[in-house]
């Protein structure tokens, strides 16, 4: 918006309370999920799991404390260890799917960790030109959700890249450079591609998600890749760790709201954790340390969940449709570790205790009673060739353009019960600014608010 404190001299004396009044619509679904990509692995190392007393299995145990959807990973030939390959994959998937859950299934296009540091391109593609490196990703893509649909084993949504800061399929060398935009939108939209054709093969529509780590990198990566040609995606997913994040639980507020109202996709963390202690249960060091608390939630079991059902409800009052935990049940065993040490560097972000017991914030987390945004219908009287609107709701995002139908301009979002929005519509964006408004009370039902015609 132009100078917001203009735009609110410019209210016009109309006041809408929606709310008892209007038909209420079905609430638009979330995603409360959890990556547990380590599970089989953990089994295979012993990990036991208790809640009541109980041993309780992974996939069960987070579907009944409130989850729905298992994000799991898979690399491509990841020679130096047998997991999170296709094989494992199968077996994360069938677990899942008998659990009742939906599956985010996490392409890293690597053979290794990919993230917002590295993009380390599989051994097989590193020596392939562009072109043939877009081929076999295509190939990679499309052929495993074959495999998979045909063990009905199809994922519900598809990752094409895990936190694709940089240049996907790359070096370490390279991921210092600048991305090469016209190189990376060709594998990008290669592996979106693979995506939509093998659900119209198998008669499914996995949706694409496309992620960035931390979201202050967010809306200037989706603004270069949007010039660069990469727009056909479902899902915008984030990272939010504080340690390794520049802006406040607000401030990502404020960027999943600028991102849904900028480009026609959901928005969601798809990676938070949060420790309930600062110790350590092994020798391998903690990656969730003291330089990972935030004022107000303590290394406690209840700080999790309250960080953990305060993301959620900040995530959902801004539109966003979801949180994901990364890895709540990496747990330190006797018999396991990683290449960085024995045991797990995870196991005090995990939400069991050092003997396996859950801590009782995932169920505190999941099961919380969310106040879920609402559907609310701009309409503006369609007397111009075009229209644009604009509003507080926006973040400062701008005039957006509003879609015709029928006799009336309309302009849709979910927005937060209770809360207050001035709004006004005009013909072009520049002339919103000037343009009679109201202010509209928004109540706990779908509602329809009317914009001022232009005189």
């Amino acid at each position: 918006m132009r100078g917001k404190r203009r735009f609110t001299l410019a209210v016009a004396a109309s006041v809408i309370s929606l709310g008892a009044a209007q038909a209420e619509s079905a609430k638009p679904p979330i995603y409360l999920g959890v990556d547990i990509s380590y599970a089989n692995e953990m089994d295979d190392c012993g990990a036991v799991y208790k809640a009541g007393g109980k041993a309780v299995d992974q996939y069960q145990f987070f579907r009944a404390a409130g989850a729905n959807t298992a994000r799991i990973r898979i690399w491509n030939d990841p020679d130096w260890t047998t997991y999170s390959n296709l094989a494992d994959v199968k077996r994360s998937l069938g677990r899942a799917k008998a659990a009742g859950l939906q599956v985010l299934l996490d392409f890293h296009y690597s053979d290794d960790w990919a993230d917002g540091d590295k993009q380390v391109a599989p051994k097989a593609w590193a020596k392939l030109s562009t072109p043939d490196q877009a081929k076999a990703l295509y190939a990679f893509t499309h052929d495993t959700l074959i495999e998979l649909n045909r063990e009905g084993l199809m994922p519900d949504l598809v990752q094409v890249g895990n936190e694709t800061n940089g240049e996907i399929v790359s070096s370490l060398a390279k991921a210092k450079e600048p991305i090469h935009w016209d190189r990376n939108a060709l594998l990008f939209n290669a592996g979106i591609k693979a995506v939509r054709d093998a659900g119209r093969e198998t008669g499914t529509k996995p949706r694409v998600m496309l992620h960035i780590a931390q979201p202050e990198n967010a809306e200037p990566w989706f603004e270069a890749a949007t010039k660069a040609g990469i727009t056909d995606y479902d899902v915008i997913g984030l990272s939010y760790y504080s340690k390794w994040s520049k802006r406040s639980m607000a401030q990502l507020g404020q960027t999943i709201n600028r991102l849904r109202h900028t480009y026609a996709a959901d928005v969601l963390v798809v990676e938070t954790a949060y420790p309930f202690t600062t110790e350590n249960a092994d020798a391998s060091p903690n990656l969730l340390g003291e330089d990972s608390l935030i004022a107000g939630y303590p290394a406690t079991a209840d700080g999790q969940r309250r960080y953990l059902v305060d993301l959620t409800q900040l995530v959902l009052s801004s539109g966003g449709t979801g949180v994901f935990y990364w890895e709540p049940a990496w747990v330190s065993t006797k018999t396991c570790g990683t290449r960085w040490g024995k045991g797990s560097n995870w196991e005090n972000a995990a939400v069991f205790d050092f003997k396996g017991q859950t801590l009782g914030s995932a169920e505190g987390w999941l099961k919380h009673a969310y106040v879920r945004p609402v559907e609310v219908t701009f309409k503006a009287k369609a007397t111009t060739e075009a229209a644009f609107i604009d509003g507080d709701f926006l973040d400062g995002v701008g005039p957006r353009p509003m879609t015709r139908e029928g006799e009336a301009f309309i302009y849709r979002t979910r927005l937060a019960p209770g809360s207050s929005v001035t709004v006004a519509a005009a013909a072009t964006a520049a002339a919103v600014a000037e343009a009679p408004a109201v202010t509209a009370s928004i109540g706990d039902r779908a509602a329809s608010v009317p914009l001022p015609e232009q005189p």
